[in-house]
């Protein structure tokens, strides 16, 4: 064994929604977890035949730590029935200014689905054509690249959340959803109960926005909880509950090169949110978005992308 492997190794983060990276140390630990975290990679690794956006005239290097952007879909699967995306977050990670932008898209949003040909829920795309279509309705919409993205199966994320021995939330609305009350203040979820916890919406004033909210707490949770040393013990559930819900377009050197050059962008995640006005239309509820909101959202993320030069 090389002697840096010997070195007492730092996590790697899962991000985000949901998971970007989980770097594993210690030292008898250090070629077992090794092998663990790749077949993990293997596992999830999904390419799609999608090739590099438009909106970029050079493809990322990661390193040369150029910013990127990751679309994480939530996404809740049934045999026979591709299901939505009814989590929809876009992650724009900037190394230069050590921050990442993360928005919410809300699941009622009405857009244009591109290669549909007509406007829709925009979580409606990934029905239509699954993460393809996904991610170009979401580069049309934002008008930035989307260069990668990570799907997680929300109804095995809850294995997830096991896995890292639970995790730890700030409840600011007293609710009850599926038949799990959840009272104000400090909570304690085990991975059923994070799931329950995510998929309140219509006992909650704001709606959609609150529950992305919670989705976020939700993700962060599991980012602190994966990241700490007491999951150590924990790796081979980890790796093994990641494998199994998480598919990204990511390879296992993709995500090595980001902990490498993007790991304080990290320990700061900026959350944005979009402003939208709901109405019905034949009937159906969705949210619009202004010409000016819509630019305010574009304008933010070319900035942290650096596209604005």
């Amino acid at each position: 064994m090389k002697s840096e492997t010997k070195k007492k190794r730092k996590w790697l983060k899962v991000t985000g929604i949901i998971l970007l990276v989980l770097l594993i140390g210690g030292l008898g630990y250090a070629y077992t977890v090794y092998k663990s975290f790749k077949n993990a990679v293997t596992t999830m690794h999904e390419p799609i035949e999608r090739t590099q956006s438009e909106k970029r005239e050079e493809p990322v290097e990661f390193k040369e730590k150029n910013p990127f952007t990751v679309l994480m879909l939530g996404v809740d699967e049934r045999k026979g029935d591709r299901g939505r995306s009814d989590t929809m977050i876009v992650l724009a990670v900037n190394p230069n200014n050590k921050s990442v932008k993360m928005l919410s898209i809300p699941r009622d949003t009405r857009t244009e689905i591109v290669g549909k040909g007509k406007d829709d829920k925009i979580n409606h795309a990934y029905a239509f054509g699954g993460v393809e279509m996904s991610m170009n309705t979401v580069e049309n919409f934002l008008d930035i690249p989307i260069d990668y993205y990570m799907k997680v199966n929300m109804e095995g994320f809850k294995d997830i959340v096991d896995a890292v021995g639970g995790i730890t939330v700030q409840n600011d609305i007293d609710f009850t959803q599926d038949k799990i009350h959840f009272a104000k203040g400090q909570l304690e979820l085990d991975g059923t109960e994070a799931l329950a916890y995510t998929r309140m919406r219509k006992q909650d004033p704001r709606g959609d926005f609150g529950r992305q909210t919670r989705q976020r707490q939700i993700i962060q949770g599991v980012i602190k909880e994966g990241a700490s040393v007491s999951s150590l013990a924990n790796f081979s559930d980890i790796f093994s509950a990641l494998g199994n819900n998480v598919k990204t377009n990511l390879t296992y050197d993709d995500l090595v090169n980001i902990q490498k050059n993007y790991k304080e962008a990290g320990s700061n995640i900026q959350q944005m949110e979009i402003k939208e006005t709901g109405t019905k239309i034949d009937g159906i509820y969705y949210g619009l978005v202004s010409a000016e909101e819509k630019q305010r959202i574009q304008t933010e993320l070319k900035t942290q992308l650096e596209l604005t030069k």
